[in-house]
Parts: structure tokens; sequence; C-alpha cells
């Protein structure tokens, strides 16, 4: 029996995945699995998070168009070297968010449905319990509907409440198919090269203004861009 939705503190129901999407989420994670075993992933770590690996969690931040092999890079990059730690990834609240969500369990993470548009403090308030649990937090700033490349409020915010410093993240695909979709979403070739970049981490103090906060926002977004190569 499924279970029946349950509503957030705003008042929207996530509804349960169908079995047929179930099945589907678990052809995904299959196939990222597959495709992933394939490829060679070289590292530039300018953020120190792998060499140091420091007690306290991060927050890591990549482009909506990277989503297909950041879940293996987090495992690969981060929690092999350091198996203690642990991430909660924030997923959009609509019905691909569902599908989405039910990947990142498959994959260990524990998902936050919310977005700008729907559940987005009650999203806010669910990860900052998982980072006082000790989980790295993770986030596309440009999610879910873009403008492409352009970083929003959610993530900074985050950042100010939490303490946490956010650490960009981008990868460059040697061989991948761009989606006709509003971010130009990337799909991996088997068998491929995977440049992974983790840059300096930034960092939001409690007591930032409205417009300090913007002024880091333009800073992270200059950032990633500066990580990204399409």
């Amino acid at each position: 029996m499924e279970p029946s939705p349950s509503p957030s503190a705003g008042g929207v129901a996530l509804r349960p995945l169908s079995r047929s999407r179930y099945l589907l989420a678990a052809f995904i994670y299959g196939l990222i699995q597959t495709v992933t075993a394939t490829m060679r992933f070289h590292w530039q770590d300018r953020s120190g998070i792998v060499d140091r690996n420091p007690a306290q969690p991060v927050i890591f931040c990549t482009w909506h168009n990277r989503l297909a092999l950041c879940l293996s890079v987090y495992r690969l990059g981060i929690q092999r070297p350091s198996p203690g730690r642990h991430l909660a990834a924030m997923v959009s609240a609509s019905r691909d968010g569902g599908l989405l969500a039910r990947v990142l369990e498959l994959f260990g993470v524990q998902p936050v449905r919310g977005s700008t548009s729907r559940r987005g403090p009650q999203a806010l308030l669910e990860l900052t319990s998982w980072a006082e649990r000790g989980f790295d937090l993770a986030i596309t700033p440009d999610g879910p509907r873009g403008p492409r490349y352009q970083v929003q409020e959610g993530v900074l915010a985050l950042a100010q409440v939490t303490g946490l410093p956010i650490v960009p993240v981008a990868y460059h695909l040697a061989w991948k198919y761009c989606l006709k979709s509003w971010d130009r979403f990337q799909v991996p070739f088997p068998f491929g090269r995977c440049e992974v970049v983790l840059g300096p981490p930034l960092w939001v103090p409690r007591a930032t203004t409205d417009a300090d906060r913007e002024g880091l926002r333009r800073e992270l977004e200059t950032r990633l861009r500066g990580l990204t190569r399409d």
C-alpha cells in the first residue's frame, strides 16, 4: 500500500511515487552507476575538502545541468576517502523532483524537498537540521527553473543560517550530449573523461546585510562560472 501524501508546513502535499516511477528511478540509478564505472575522473581540489577532510560540514553547490554525475562525484571524491561523511540535498517539490529524490535515496543521500517557489522556508529548516547532524548539504543554485548559470538567493540564505562555507563544484565532460532544456542538461557518454573542480570556499557571515549578501551572490556566481567549461 502506498503512503498518503504528507503536507508541508506551507500546505503543499508531496505525492508518493507510483510503482512505475520507482522502477524508473532504479533504472536511472543503475544507468548512472554503469556509465560512471566506464569513465576516467580527474580532480582539482582547490577547496581542501578532499585533502584535509575538515570535521565541519560544507554546502556544495553545482549548476543544475551537472546533476547527472554529481552524486557519483560526491561518492567517489568526497565519501570514498572519508566514509564518515554524509549528504543531504535539496530537490524540487515537483513530480519530477520526486523521481530525483528516489534516485538520491538509492545513492544513500537524504533528499529534502523544496525550491524557491515551493516549500522554500520548510526546506531551509530541514537542511539546517541535517547540517546540525553533521551532514554535508548540496543545492543547485540556478534550479529548478533557471535562468541557467544564475545563482539565486537560496544558497546564500542557507549558508548564512547554518554558518557553513559554500564550496562551488563544476565538472567538464569530454563526451556529452546537451538536451534542449532550459539548462542545456548534460548527459555523459560512457568511456569519457570527467574533470572535476572544487573551488575555494565562500563564507556568508550571520550578520550579513541584504547589500552584502547580493555582493556575495555575485561573487559566488562569478566563481562558479569561472569553474565552468561547456
